[in-house]
């Protein structure tokens, strides 16, 4: 058996490739899911990221299962979209309590155990608009912007535990959601695509599991693009 890994938000997209990812290279995988059921031949654990004790009773379950977690995948999230003077305080609050909070609440959890081990690694899945904005996005915007001043600043806290921080920012994926946005709309988007496409999530898995691995073992407190050219960085 390989390493003990958490994906949070992982039943669907971005956190099912993830998992399968790491299933793929041998690790115990379990990810956290809320209302539906765990994918086949994925342990899942119920987990809503805003609430404390349910992070604390996920993660119990989990060392039970298959040991102290060591690679956290923080990948939970949530939109609300609305242009900004139509936006309400609930729906401001309820981006930032799962997007940035939740991340916050099962990096904590986590850093327990991997502070005692003296090894640990972290992976946040920010996003391209965290980064370079997005109209009619500013609560999602303002959460994957702060994640990257939180991966930061993990890697400067943890860092001589041996235990690593950093944050994927995905571009534009394949999903369920994109496929339904009319022809015009992609045809924008991917106008402002250097590589004319979409990712794949099976491309962003890889990059996930890649800078979990002792491949990437000095790369800490970094912001790795995958977005086909789209933020160019920042």
């Amino acid at each position: 058996m390989g390493r003990s890994v958490l994906v949070t938000g992982g039943n669907r997209g971005i956190g099912l490739a993830v998992a399968r990812a790491f299933l793929d290279g041998g690790d115990a995988v379990t990810v956290t899911h809320r209302d539906a059921q765990p994918p086949a031949g994925i342990a899942g654990v119920r987990c809503d990221v805003t609430d404390q004790p349910a992070v604390e009773a996920a993660f119990a379950e989990v060392e039970q299962r298959q040991g102290p977690v060591e690679v956290l995948v923080a990948n939970a999230g949530v939109t609300h979209d609305s242009l900004l003077l139509r936006m309400t305080d609930e729906d401001f609050a309820a981006v930032v309590d799962t997007n940035l909070t939740g991340a916050f609440r099962v990096v904590r959890q986590a850093a327990r155990g991997m502070l005692r081990a003296r090894r640990g690694r972290i992976v946040l899945i920010g996003s391209v608009v965290g980064l370079s904005g997005s109209a009619g996005q500013t609560n999602y915007a303002a959460s994957k912007a702060a994640l990257v001043g939180f991966a930061r600043s993990i890697a400067r806290e943890l860092g001589r535990r041996g235990i690593t921080a950093n944050l994927v920012a995905p571009g534009f994926v394949e999903s369920d959601m994109t496929a339904g946005l009319a022809e015009e709309r992609r045809s924008e988007i991917l106008a402002g695509v250097p590589l004319g496409r979409y990712a794949s999530a099976d491309e962003v898995a890889r990059v996930v599991r890649w800078v979990a691995s002792d491949e990437a073992a000095y790369i800490t407190g970094a912001v790795i693009p995958v977005d086909g050219g789209l933020g160019m960085g920042h």
